[in-house]
């Protein structure tokens, strides 16, 4: 089994986030966590400021993977482009939040990436990607 997990904008700087939205982890520490949790998958851990190679990601994620876990983080409330390649994507995909955005102020509430994920996980901080990965594990062991 093969994860891929995508970290979007800012996320490379958790660690100076507040610790109250954002867990108080770093993402190094978020990996780790998968990781060491989910011994027997193979998961390759992106991160990416750029629009642009997050699509990349997502495209050339079909062919050798079993799933995507994306945090698109302030992309999923603009960013059309990510939508679509997530639309065209060939395999699950869920969508992981650290903070509850329907907390959060207005503008986050829209989550234009979240309407072609499988799903979205919002509100659990670090423990978030944990959910989505048992959550991927389950769609991708019923097909």
């Amino acid at each position: 089994m093969k994860i891929k997990i995508i970290n979007g904008p800012n996320l490379n700087k958790l660690h100076l986030r507040d610790k109250k939205l954002y867990s108080g982890y770093n993402i190094k520490q978020i990996n780790e966590m998968i990781s060491n949790e989910f011994k027997s998958i193979e998961f390759e851990f992106v991160q990416s400021n750029s629009e642009d190679e997050i699509i990349s990601e997502i495209h050339s994620s079909a062919e050798s993977y079993d799933g995507i876990i994306i945090n698109p983080a302030a992309f999923s409330h603009t960013s059309i482009a990510i939508r679509d390649a997530i639309e065209i994507c060939k395999i699950p995909v869920v969508e992981v939040h650290l903070s509850n955005l329907s907390a959060r102020e207005n503008f986050r509430h829209t989550m234009i990436t979240a309407s072609k994920s499988l799903g979205y996980i919002s509100g659990f901080s670090q423990n978030g990607y944990l959910i989505a990965v048992y959550a991927l594990l389950k769609i991708i062991t019923e097909k």
